[in-house]
C-alpha cells in the first residue's frame, strides 16, 4: 500500500526554503589565527592582507606584494625565461606536470615568483616575490632562473634588487636540479656585490628549507614581517632530533631579531617606506617622483 504525501511537510515547507535561501559565499570571512576573531574577506585584503586589531600578518600572494609595493603605474613585469618543466618525469601520488599545471590554473602565474621593475617612494628598483601558493613558493629551476633574470636586471638598470621571500624550501620533485639552484641564486647575489648594488631581503611567513640557506640570507639588510616563521629546519623536526623543549617563539622573527638573525621586524604597512628609505641611505640617491622613462623601460 502507497503511503499518502504529506502536502504540508513535502511540498510546501521545501519550497518555503528555497524561496527564502540565500548563497552566502564561502570567502566571506577570515578568521584570525591568534584571536579567533572573524573578520570581513574585503576588509582584510583592504588592510593588505593584516587583520585588523590583532595585527596578524597573513600570506600575501606575489601580485598584492608589487601592487602594495610599486608606485602606482610606474611598473612593468620583467619576462622571466623558460625552463624544461618536468626534466626528471617524476611522480608521485600523481604526475609532477599535472601538479604544475593545478598550480599555473591557481595562481595564474608560470612558476613561484613574480619579478617587476618600477619605482617605490620614487626610486627605480627591481623586486621579486615569492607566490607561496604556487606549490609552497618552492625552488626549482623556474625559480631559481627567475631571481637570477631579477638580478641580472638590477645588474642592468643599476637599481636595488629586492626580494620577499616565501618558500618551504627545495622543490623535491627536480632533485638535484632544485639544490644546484642554491649555488646559482648565491653567485648571482655576489655580482650585486661585486657591483656595489643593495640586495635587501624581507623574509616573510614561512621562509624556510634550501631558500633560507641560500639566497634568502645573503642580503645587505634582513628585514622581516611580525610572527614570520623562518628557519632551515621547522621546530618539531628540531624538538624530535635533540629531545628538547625549544624556547617560545623560537624560529620566528622577533625572537632571530633579539639574538642578531635579523635586522629589523617590519609591520607590513611600513615596509614601502622603510625599503625606501635604506636604499637612499645605500645609494645616496635623492629622491624622484617621475614615471619611469622609455630608456628605464627599455
Amino acid at each position: 500500500m502507497v503511503e499518502p504525501m504529506n502536502w504540508i511537510s513535502e511540498v510546501v515547507r521545501p519550497r518555503i526554503k528555497t524561496l527564502f535561501k540565500r548563497e552566502t559565499p564561502e570567502n566571506l570571512w577570515v578568521k584570525c589565527p591568534d584571536t579567533g576573531q572573524m573578520v570581513f574577506h574585503k576588509e582584510v585584503e583592504a588592510n593588505h592582507w593584516v587583520i585588523p586589531g590583532s595585527e596578524h600578518h597573513l600570506k600575501m600572494g606575489a601580485q598584492a606584494r608589487l601592487k602594495m609595493m610599486f608606485d602606482e603605474g610606474t611598473w612593468i613585469d620583467v619576462a622571466l625565461p623558460e625552463v624544461a618543466p618536468d626534466p626528471l618525469k617524476f611522480r608521485d601520488e600523481k604526475r609532477y606536470a599535472d601538479r604544475l599545471k593545478e598550480a599555473r590554473a591557481k595562481t595564474g602565474l608560470q612558476d613561484a615568483f613574480k619579478i617587476g621593475f618600477g619605482r617605490v617612494g620614487g626610486l627605480p628598483m627591481v623586486l621579486a616575490a615569492q607566490e607561496f601558493g604556487f606549490m609552497a613558493g618552492s625552488l626549482g629551476m623556474a625559480a631559481g632562473e627567475a631571481f637570477v633574470r631579477g638580478a641580472e636586471t638590477a645588474l642592468e638598470k643599476r637599481t636595488p634588487y629586492v626580494l620577499f621571500a616565501a618558500s618551504g624550501g627545495a622543490r623535491m620533485q627536480e632533485g638535484i636540479l632544485s639544490l644546484m639552484q642554491m649555488p646559482r641564486t648565491t653567485v648571482a647575489v655576489r655580482r650585486l656585490n661585486a657591483a656595489r648594488l643593495p640586495y635587501i631581503v624581507v623574509l616573510t611567513n614561512p621562509t624556510t628549507g634550501g631558500v633560507t640557506a641560500s639566497y634568502a640570507m645573503l642580503g645587505d639588510v634582513h628585514l622581516a614581517e611580525p610572527g614570520a616563521l623562518i628557519c632551515f629546519a621547522g621546530p618539531r623536526v628540531i624538538e624530535q632530533t635533540i629531545r628538547e623543549k625549544l624556547p617560545d617563539g623560537f624560529q620566528r622573527a622577533e625572537y632571530l631579531r633579539e639574538h642578531g638573525m635579523v635586522d629589523q621586524v617590519v609591520h607590513r604597512h611600513q615596509l614601502k617606506e622603510t625599503i625606501t628609505r635604506l636604499c637612499k641611505l645605500l645609494t645616496n640617491a635623492a629622491e624622484a617622483s617621475a614615471p619611469l622613462t622609455a630608456s628605464e623601460a627599455a
